[in-house]
């Protein structure tokens, strides 16, 4: 292998951010090289849900705030994406659905949070009945009220395996990673060895920041972990819904999305707010029971008797927040060549490529002439989740 390799942009961390970012780049003509130490996708990425916000959820008490403004956007642009129109061609990943759903149990809280939330969010909210609703809350006993949004869902690993297509012959599997320095100045990294000179590094690793900062000697930017404690049903009477169910507080109550099974089965990702706080703080079978009670009260006509259950853990990396708040957008820092950032959720990957090239443009970093890169190991892509806990 060549003792030096040239680019024009280094990424670290082939999550959604990297990969997009990697995408985007590449398509506007630079030259990159994308590192990833594990698997594309196989940490945050492949444990998200798929829904691509358009805000509601975050304005559930009637008041827009700067995250759901922030993230207002991103179904359009999605959307275009998953056309092959938008900035990046992704007409090969599979769209689960084409709306998410505010779901009202049929209480008094939930009611009044359904309006508060359609009436912060019109033009993009409408309600929904009888066979247009979602095929798990088709039933005669459910009494609720259901709102359609403007977002969507996408399987997830089918737009990293999209995602990997498009990087080409960028990607490289590396574990070892030190910083390359020519007179104290950070001009690259070495990678297993390779040393690799670049006019940017973008370090987009998630959680993995923080690691790759300490090899690169700096303890900034700041890096948070919000912990989460999901849930998998996975069984032959499950039908697909995507929805926040609403209680009366600030975050849904559940949210659920569905995804296929290699198997043909459906399998239930639970997240929402019986993820957070008491949940992670929850044993995996004390967790799976008050889910199975959830799924009871609210939709007590589904059978549970096949249904198999597992939990997943998952720390969402975030630039630090004074009270370990959500960041309402997504997050860029430099140092020098160094570019540091987190997109704070899949939806915002698009912003967070947008925030990488202002930067570039800002600095007048254009594509420069670089040899054809070698061939490199390349890290294989991510399984799902559902695959590797309800096989």
């Amino acid at each position: 292998m060549p003792s030096v390799i040239s680019t024009d942009i280094l990424i670290v961390g082939a999550g959604v951010a990297g990969l997009w970012l990697n995408a985007r780049l590449r398509r506007q003509g630079y030259s990159t090289v994308l590192v990833e130490s594990a698997t594309l996708g196989g940490e945050q990425t492949v444990k998200s849900q798929g829904i691509i916000h358009g805000g509601a959820k975050y304005a559930l008490h009637g008041a827009l705030t700067g995250a759901s403004e922030a993230i207002a956007d991103m179904p359009r642009r999605w959307r275009e994406a998953l056309a092959g129109t938008g900035e990046l061609d992704l007409s090969g990943v599979r769209l689960l659905s084409e709306a998410h759903y505010l779901w009202s149990p049929g209480t008094l809280a939930g009611n009044l949070t359904s309006f508060f939330a359609s009436k912060a969010v019109r033009g993009r909210v409408d309600q929904v009945k009888g066979d247009q609703l979602p095929p798990a809350l088709q039933d005669r006993g459910f009494k609720g009220k259901v709102y359609r949004l403007a977002e969507l869902v996408v399987d997830v690993p089918s737009l990293i395996q999209q995602l990997a297509l498009l990087a080409g012959d960028s990607l490289l599997a590396g574990q070892s990673i030190e910083p390359l320095k020519e007179g104290g100045t950070l001009v690259g990294l070495k990678v297993d060895g390779r040393e690799i000179r670049a006019q940017r590094i973008v370090l987009s690793a998630g959680a993995g920041n923080a690691g790759l900062l300490s090899a690169l000697g700096l303890d900034q930017p700041a890096m948070q972990r919000r912990p989460l404690h999901m849930v998998l049903a996975k069984g032959p009477n499950l039908k697909p819904l995507y929805a926040h169910c609403l209680g009366g507080g600030p975050k849904p109550r559940i949210t659920v999305t569905t995804h296929p099974g290699a198997d043909g089965q459906w399998v239930w990702y639970l997240g929402g707010d019986i993820a957070e706080a008491d949940g992670v703080a929850r044993e995996p079978q004390a967790q799976i029971a008050v889910a199975q009670k959830e799924i009871a009260n609210l939709l007590p006509w589904v059978d549970q008797s096949q249904v198999r259950w597992a939990t997943l853990r998952v720390d969402r990396a975030e630039p630090a927040q004074s009270g370990l708040v959500r960041p309402d957008n997504a997050f860029l820092t430099e140092s020098g060549r160094l570019l540091v950032g987190w997109p704070t959720k899949l939806a915002l990957a698009p912003d967070f490529a947008d925030r990488v090239l202002a930067q570039l443009e800002r600095d007048a970093i254009k594509p420069a002439a670089h040899p054809s890169l070698p061939e490199f190991p390349r890290p294989a892509v991510a399984q799902p989740v559902w695959e590797q806990l309800l096989p």
